[in-house]
């Protein structure tokens, strides 16, 4: 029928970027499995996929009262040693008969929730994108979880050099002729509907999770030239704000770099509607222009004390 997921993604508790040694023993949640590591275009590591079971109401835009059962696929993240995600999604599939099974049967298809009853996809995607309803499926919760798992290690020291809330994407794919919606909240939560031809593929998780990651990094970089005052402050102030940003967040923009081949169209297609690399390269040029600008300033005062 459909997939739905939500990603979170924020800032690691750490002073400064882990190294890949790091990211391995942090991500390290389930005895026995390997956490996955890349390292090229830059050092990616991922947790290995955990279960969550579930038993209850199903979002519904039409609150029509839809129950499923069956397990959620989760996963943490660590991009460049900096960005930390936590990831859920789930495939929702009519179930064959209309009472519940025992568990061996859902956890034999991991990542499955079925629905007992009649229920259309459209209903359940418009309800999960649109107001999730309470004590029903919650996807962020379990995102969240994880994502605190790797936030409270003790291998981190907790010092954040900046103050960014999470951001939380919450997506839908269905199949269909291919075509991408990305729709910005006030609460920053973010909306991604998908249509995609041919089965779904774990390729569409990461996508969604690329995507959350350039919102984030697009997200927090406004965020620090807007605190920083610029043309409010004296420069060297204004440097200082900004500092954190050339520091840690600058060198991380890479969008697509770990997109399936055959989805990266789906992301020229956003950039052609909502220009986030165009707007991303022009907050980066003005920092740069802060930095030069103070630069001058300091050597015309070394050299005309």
């Amino acid at each position: 029928m459909l997939v739905m997921g939500e990603v979170h993604t924020g800032l690691l508790q750490s002073s400064g970027e882990i190294p890949e040694s790091a990211c391995r023993d942090v991500l390290h949640l389930m005895s026995g499995e390997t956490v996955r590591l890349s390292r090229r275009p830059m050092i990616y590591a991922v947790s290995p996929d955990l279960l969550t079971g579930v038993d209850c109401r199903l979002p519904s835009a039409s609150r029509s009262r839809i129950r499923g059962v069956g397990t959620v696929v989760s996963h943490s993240s660590i991009t460049g040693g900096r960005v930390v995600q936590g990831s859920s999604y789930a495939r929702v599939e009519r179930a064959e008969t209309d009472r519940r099974l025992a568990w061996s049967h859902y956890l034999a298809r991991p990542g499955v929730i079925e629905v007992l009853g009649k229920a259309k996809s459209s209903d359940l995607g418009d309800g999960f994108i649109g107001d999730p309803q309470p004590n029903g499926l919650d996807l962020g919760s379990i995102s969240a979880r994880f994502m605190d798992v790797v936030q409270s290690s003790p291998l981190l020291d907790r010092r954040a050099p900046f103050k960014v809330a999470r951001t939380k994407v919450r997506w839908v794919a269905q199949p269909g002729d291919p075509a991408i919606r990305f729709t910005l909240n006030a609460d920053q939560t973010r909306t991604i509907r998908i249509a995609h031809s041919g089965d779904f593929t774990p390729a569409v998780v990461d996508l969604c999770e690329d995507l959350a990651l350039h919102d984030w990094l697009l997200t927090t970089l406004l965020l620090i030239v807007e605190r920083a005052r610029i043309g409010g402050r004296a420069g060297p102030e204004v440097v200082a704000k900004l500092a954190p940003a050339v520091d840690h967040l600058l060198h991380l923009w890479m969008p697509a770099a770990r997109v399936d081949e055959a989805l990266v169209p789906y992301w020229h297609g956003l950039e052609d509607r909502m220009r986030f690399t165009a707007q991303w390269e022009r907050l980066v040029r003005r920092i740069r222009d802060q930095l030069t600008l103070n630069d001058a300033a300091m050597l015309r005062s070394a050299r005309h004390p």
